[in-house]
């Protein structure tokens, strides 16, 4: 039997989707450009979007949130992303800092961290660390207990949101296993290092690095009392993580598609619309088919999150590694199309090109996913 917090209220899909995508598309407009130019999101468009529960938006009505399940989220997700890549990674960040708490805090951790992050405080996850990425071996970031204390030590790299967060999740080794700590960013200890140098994708993310320099904190802000397997650990949050981003590409496709046909559908060459000669009309038509094997791959990996299937993990590494490599080459496709037109900075294929790209590197590069779906298939047949 669930615990009572645990149980979602069902929310009309015709609500979510109507109301929630309105409120979206007004508070971000056409501003994507402006802020991708820029490198920042403005703090006051998070700040709603999380006290409406948009930026976590499983987690149960009871809670704070909405109560989506995987696949009305990862519409949400998927619209967002057409819009405007670095809110969809904030999105992504703040949502499996949701999910970590969800899935590892004990009941009370989960009803005060559940509701300060759907109340319109935001949170960011630290995984990456200067010398450890998919090699988990390699983490240095050290987490013990020290009686009612528990003290955190080590450095995290590239953490999606950090510019802006008011929370940050620190995954690091406790002795031979692993935990999660909940760390307020203005704690003594904590040094945040932003990234001087221009990004190339998701621009106004708030990619900054992160030092904790024996950050002590009360011992209940470790997750679950901590001693969890880092492989487990791992695995969940990415799981999350890589579903979000799948939707999140399906949205950059969506986006190629719309600007591509609605340039090809006008423009006019040799006395014709452009989408009227066979080469153009091709690219076209591989947009189209992008969009829907992503949004097909990304709906399976949704079923199998909310079901609990036993393949939920490969489901969710196959959807991400499909959707960016469609989102990169659909964005590539669109930019052909629209030539010069699409070729201004800030312009939403060219934002997606570079935005793509990115996609195709965290969360499990293609070269990580590949060998974990060869893995898989070494091993089913």
């Amino acid at each position: 039997m669930p615990e009572p917090d645990r149980v979602p209220d069902p929310v009309p899909p015709t609500r979510v989707l109507d109301d929630e995508r309105s409120l979206i598309g007004e508070l971000i407009g056409d501003q994507a450009e402006q802020w991708d130019l820029e490198g920042e999101l403005p703090v006051d468009l998070l700040r709603k979007l999380g006290a409406r529960g948009l930026l976590c938006a499983e987690v149960p009505a009871p809670l704070g949130g909405l109560g989506l399940d995987s696949g009305q989220n990862g519409e949400l997700t998927a619209y967002v992303g057409s819009l405007c890549s670095s809110t969809r990674s904030i999105m992504t960040s703040h949502g499996m800092a949701a999910w970590m708490v969800s899935r590892f805090g004990d009941r009370a951790q989960r009803r005060a961290c559940l509701g300060e992050l759907t109340s319109g405080q935001l949170a960011a996850v630290g995984f990456s660390e200067p010398g450890a990425g998919s090699d988990l071996a390699a983490m240095q970031t050290r987490i013990r207990r020290d009686g009612d204390s528990v003290v955190v030590t080590g450095e995290k790299k590239w953490v999606t949101g950090a510019r802006y967060a008011d929370h940050l999740l620190i995954l690091g080794r406790q002795g031979e296993e692993a935990g999660v700590v909940v760390v307020p960013a203005s704690a003594p200890g904590v040094e945040l290092v932003p990234i001087t140098t221009p990004v190339l994708g998701c621009r106004a993310a708030g990619h900054w690095n992160i030092r904790l320099n024996d950050v002590r904190l009360p011992a209940d802000h470790l997750l679950g009392g901590g001693g969890q397997d880092l492989s487990m650990l791992f695995t969940t949050a990415l799981s999350y993580g890589r579903i979000s981003v799948a939707w999140g590409c399906t949205g950059i496709v969506r986006a190629c598609l719309k600007a591509a046909t609605e340039h090809a559908r006008h423009r006019q060459q040799f006395g014709k619309p452009i989408g009227e000669h066979q080469l153009v009309a091709r690219h076209l038509a591989e947009l189209l088919v992008a969009e829907q094997v992503s949004t097909r791959v990304c709906e399976h990996a949704s079923a199998a999150w909310q079901s609990f299937a036993p393949e939920m993990v490969m489901a969710t590494v196959l959807a991400k590694h499909v959707s960016a490599g469609q989102a990169a080459h659909s964005a590539a496709a669109a930019v052909q199309v629209l030539g010069s037109a699409g070729a201004m900075d800030g312009h939403v294929v060219a934002r997606a090109y570079r935005d793509a790209k990115l996609m195709e590197i965290i969360e499990g590069s293609n070269e990580m996913c590949q060998l974990i779906l060869a893995e898989h298939a070494l091993a089913s047949r």
